[in-house]
């Protein structure tokens, strides 16, 4: 049976003015992130076109009306989440690439993928390989890739399975924790995949983390 195997005591500290999406809204989102990764909902190609369209309407305003602007979950996780195995590590959702400098410096090899064509182009100065392409459905072979990195992102469990070695690892984040419009725990993430995962996890900053790990 999967479950959190350790929760990490906090090191980064909250700051003030955390930045509270409207509660209606995000709770609307978080029921279909938890319907989508649970196999309640479906993923088609009308919702993949809804979602890009939306995104690549707010591509250019990104940086400096939407991002939260702190990168303390990743920083933490990659300190305290470790060790990672070698090999390349697929950045889904990556939007502008606000964190792709951060990844490019603990991996060997990091490919952003958006389904925004418009996020990708934002990401040009910071993202060396991007490919447009829906998390669902990823243009990888079998068991080809070390991390999966997903920062406030929809989670597909049977694809992040199917394309991660049997040694790899997703590293899943949420910038603004239980209030964030896509926060999954890291029990329902390791719940939702297929297979033996186990996860350790904790809270940074105004977010949380988790690296789950597949058993066996």
């Amino acid at each position: 049976m999967s479950a959190v195997t350790a929760t990490l005591p906090r090191i980064w500290p909250s700051p003030g003015g955390k930045p509270l999406p409207p509660a209606g809204t995000a709770e609307v989102f978080r029921a279909f992130a938890r319907d989508l990764a649970a196999g309640r909902r479906p993923w088609d190609a009308g919702t993949a076109h809804f979602i890009a369209a939306q995104f690549d309407e707010l591509a250019a305003e990104w940086d400096t009306s939407r991002a939260t602007g702190r990168d303390d979950p990743l920083r933490d996780a990659l300190d305290r989440g470790g060790p990672f195995p070698d090999g390349t590590c697929l950045e889904l959702g990556s939007g502008t690439g606000l964190f792709t400098p951060l990844l490019n410096s603990a991996f060997e090899q990091v490919i952003s993928v958006d389904l925004s064509e418009r996020m990708l182009h934002q990401a040009v100065h910071r993202s060396p390989l991007r490919v447009r392409a829906d998390a669902s459905a990823l243009p990888v072979a079998d068991g080809q890739v070390a991390v999966i990195t997903a920062i406030d992102m929809l989670l597909f469990p049977a694809e992040t399975a199917r394309v991660l070695t049997p040694y790899g690892v997703l590293l899943w984040i949420n910038q603004l924790g239980q209030d964030g419009p896509l926060y999954l725990p890291a029990e329902d993430v390791a719940a939702a995949l297929p297979g033996e995962w186990r996860a350790v996890e904790a809270q940074a900053g105004w977010g949380s983390w988790a690296v789950l790990r597949r058993q066996g």
